[in-house]
């Protein structure tokens, strides 16, 4: 059984959380998909799995509060289970070296915050959810996508997942 705990902000890291359930159980593993805000409460044995993917997009360069609560409450856990870092940013669509500096560094401050080393990380682009924000933080997106060039539509979500590499990468870590 692999446990599935996701945090996220406008919804993008859910869908990735739901792909990564939906792909392991076609592979014929037995899945759990799990809020980190609900995990936490429940008291989640991490014991009891086989394996555990946590997922969280990064927003300045850090992460949700409930899955740094989870990360940190479950490290020992997590330090001997078979693990997957999913981590959720715009930053990784792009090839800025700057950005991803970033995102390691990102990764480093999760780390040394929650004593959880994850066994693997694994960057995954994420998107512009126009339909979710409010009209400062589209303000603020129109204004990130303006300085890396990238051609946006404020009336309209746009995604830079690249589902195939995630399945890819999925499947390595399982059957690594």
């Amino acid at each position: 059984m692999i446990l599935i705990v996701y945090a996220t902000t406008e919804g993008q890291t859910r869908k990735v959380a739901r792909f990564c359930a939906d792909e392991l159980a076609g592979m014929g593993e037995g899945v759990e998909l799990l809020p980190a805000a609900e995990a936490r409460a429940e008291d989640t044995d991490t014991r009891a799995y086989d394996a555990l993917i946590l997922a969280g997009s990064v927003h300045a360069g850090r992460y949700q509060s409930d899955l740094v609560d989870f990360a940190r409450t479950h490290a020992g856990g997590l330090n001997t289970a078979r693990t997957l870092f999913l981590s959720v940013s715009l930053a990784a669509a792009g090839e800025d070296p700057d950005d991803w500096k970033g995102l390691e560094e990102g990764v480093s401050r999760f780390t040394a915050k929650t004593g959880w080393t994850p066994g693997r990380v694994v960057h995954v682009a994420g998107a512009f959810r126009f339909s979710e924000y409010d009209f400062f933080k589209s303000w603020a997106m129109r204004w990130i996508a303006a300085q890396k060039d990238q051609e946006i539509d404020p009336h309209k979500d746009k995604e830079y997942t690249d589902w195939g590499a995630l399945r890819a990468e999925l499947r390595a870590w399982r059957d690594g």
